[in-house]
């Protein structure tokens, strides 16, 4: 009996202790998954999204790499001004030596007939190393001005495609904060529906109140349940196109730090001065293709000028009849490796090319010409795309105003029709009603809210100061 109430202790023991370790682990377990969820999901203030989005999206980090291509294809061409230097092995094993016809008559022949001899090794080497150097290639000189313009162009392109992607990210996250602050009033508003809905459903349970009134407020919830069962959705899919934006991963969860409020607060009425188009990456990027053109045309030019290069070389020959062409020796001629080295320079002068280079200096000029019509076009379609931009900011901001005074407005005409409603002295149709206007001027303020920041963008973009 001692013994069987023994066993029976230490299992009981033994449980306990399973317990805790059980415990423990779910515990840790849990400690675990939640610092996992909080390294996939962040906080991201619109700065920091913006920096995330330079870092990880495709587009960006082509145009990067467009910048360290056109890096190298700079250094490519410099090289071509550099020292080229040479080296080759060449060996031969005639099969067959080649024959050659001597006249037969230094041999004592008939005058006019000739005897086949063959001259030469069977293994014939030749080793050595070739350099040159250009001295003087208009091409060359152009060359080289043009890819540190290329360089520039691809400086310029990146710095478009900054623009580009800060731009798309701002509009995708204003878009998600603004339809996050809808749900908020919309959530306040299905409460206080709510509340009148059943105080009127229990008004008519007593006699106190009509049927019609409680299906009135039931429409009219039903429509703010509904409503905000788009906005959800909107949200997932404004969320989506954010992350897109953003390279971030889309089945990563994240999280917007910043509100409404701290962002309505960077808006101001703008004071338009004169427009100045040459900040903006659009017009930049034309001017640089110009200084290309332009850069043609000179090489174009000034290739009627000769090209001047120098060159030499150093070989060894060898000459064996047999297979041994490592042994050397100074005192046997055929185990010997002779010398042969030169210099040299080349000129090469065009003189007729069929009018083909006067024709290509033509076609450079109407080239150069046609992007200068274009760059005047630009800076025309800039200046016209600014003053829309500031147009549409102005109106914007004065929408803004008006739809933030009549929200607040129509909250005041709610909250007056709420108290006369629960004094017994305001009729159901006045809430329904009220509520109603609140929703649609709430509607409007956050409308106007993101027509604002587009326009605040775009005006930006316009003129070249959304980045730095």
């Amino acid at each position: 009996m001692l013994v069987t109430q023994h066993y029976i202790e230490k299992n009981k023991i033994n449980m306990i202790n399973f317990k805790r370790y059980t415990l423990f682990f779910a515990l840790l377990f849990l400690l675990i998954n939640i610092n996992a969820q909080k390294t996939n999901n962040k906080d991201f203030t619109l700065q920091q999204a913006i920096d995330f989005s330079l870092k990880n999206s495709p587009n960006y980090l082509n145009a990067e790499l467009d910048i360290e291509n056109a890096n190298y294809r700079r250094k490519e061409i410099t090289g071509i001004g550099l020292p080229q230097i040479n080296s080759s092995i060449d060996l031969k094993d005639y099969i067959n030596i080649p024959t050659s016809l001597l006249p037969a008559q230094i041999f004592g022949g008939p005058a006019g007939s000739y005897l086949p001899v063959k001259f030469g090794t069977k293994y014939n080497s030749t080793a050595g190393f070739s350099a040159s150097q250009l001295i003087f290639s208009s091409d060359y000189i152009f060359g080289l001005k043009a890819s540190q313009e290329f360089m520039n162009l691809s400086k310029i392109n990146l710095s478009r495609s900054k623009s580009d992607l800060v731009a798309q990210v701002s509009k995708a996250y204003y878009n998600v904060i603004i339809n996050k602050e809808r749900i908020k009033l919309l959530e306040a508003n299905i409460l206080r529906l709510k509340k009148i809905f059943d105080d009127t459903k229990a008004f008519n349970q007593q006699g106190f109140a009509e049927l019609i009134d409680v299906e009135r407020l039931e429409v009219q919830f039903n429509n703010l349940v509904t409503e905000k069962d788009k906005i959800v959705k909107l949200i997932g899919l404004s969320e989506t196109m954010l992350k897109f934006q953003m390279g971030y991963k889309l089945s990563d969860s994240i999280f917007l730090s910043q509100t409404l409020p701290e962002i309505s607060d960077q808006f101001e009425e703008l004071n338009v001065s004169k427009i100045d188009v040459s900040k903006r990456p659009e017009y930049q990027l034309i001017q640089s293709q110009q200084a290309l053109f332009d850069i043609d045309v000179k090489r174009m030019k000034w290739g009627f000028l000769p090209t001047i290069a120098a060159y030499g070389a150093l070989q060894y020959n060898a000459q064996r009849a047999s297979f041994n062409l490592l042994d050397f020796d100074k005192n046997d001629i055929n185990k010997q490796w002779y010398q042969v080295s030169l210099i040299g320079f080349t000129l090469n002068m065009p003189i007729f090319s069929g009018m083909q280079r006067i024709n290509k200096l033509e076609q450079a000029k109407i080239t150069a010409l046609k992007n200068k019509n274009t760059l005047i076009n630009v800076q025309m379609a800039s200046e016209l795309e600014a003053t829309a931009a500031s147009v549409s900011y102005s109106n914007a901001y004065s929408s803004l105003i008006i739809q933030r005074k009549n929200m607040n407005l129509a909250q005041h005409v709610y909250d007056v029709a709420q108290k006369k409603y629960q004094s017994g002295v305001g009729s159901n149709l006045e809430i329904v009603n009220a509520e109603t206007s609140l929703k649609e001027a709430q509607t409007n303020y956050y409308n106007a809210s993101f027509d604002m920041i587009v326009a605040k963008i775009d005006y930006q973009k316009a003129i070249g100061t959304l980045v730095k």
